[in-house]
């Protein structure tokens, strides 16, 4: 239960920066935080990262849908107690992200998107797309760095031959 109130704030939050981006940003200059390095950028994002697979809408909502339902059985298969907490917060946020976008595409047939490191020309993206790759950082961290392999057994790929 705990796990679904926190993925519905996360995705409340995601929602309402994209409310404010549309209100304040949409038909406006960008908003210039750190000059050079940072700044807000309205977007309308028809594909996916980087802009691939522009207007493939119904092919992202699918892969959503199957994001969520995966990370909720894998979810259900993470043992108790707080040393995988870490692991829970990562399938919490990873579900967060894909419903955050989920719902932009089928209101707007596009996500908003608004945050731009101008430093680095890196692409525009938005809260759910920092929770996914923020929770997929992670998820590698502690697969690589932080459980030992037999923590691990209960996740099927993890297992030794």
């Amino acid at each position: 239960m705990t796990a679904a109130v926190c993925c519905a704030a996360a995705v409340l939050l995601d929602q309402v920066t994209k409310h404010l981006a549309v209100v304040h940003l949409k038909l406006q200059e960008e908003i210039v935080l750190i000059p050079g390095v940072f700044e807000l950028r309205y977007l309308e994002n028809r594909g996916a990262a980087f802009g691939l697979f522009q207007n493939r809408q119904m092919f992202f909502a699918a892969a959503a849908v199957i994001i969520f339902v995966l990370i909720g059985f894998f979810y259900g298969k993470i043992p108790g107690g707080r040393r995988f907490l870490p692991m829970r917060i990562c399938a919490v946020l990873i579900c967060a992200g894909a419903v955050g976008n989920l719902i932009d595409r089928i209101r707007f047939q596009y996500v908003v998107d608004f945050f731009y490191f101008s430093l680095i020309d890196f692409p525009i993206f938005n809260v759910a797309d920092c929770y996914a790759v923020a929770a997929c950082f992670l998820f590698g961290y502690l697969i690589l760095f932080f459980y030992k392999e037999e923590e691990l057994e209960w996740f099927a790929l993890f297992k030794s031959k």
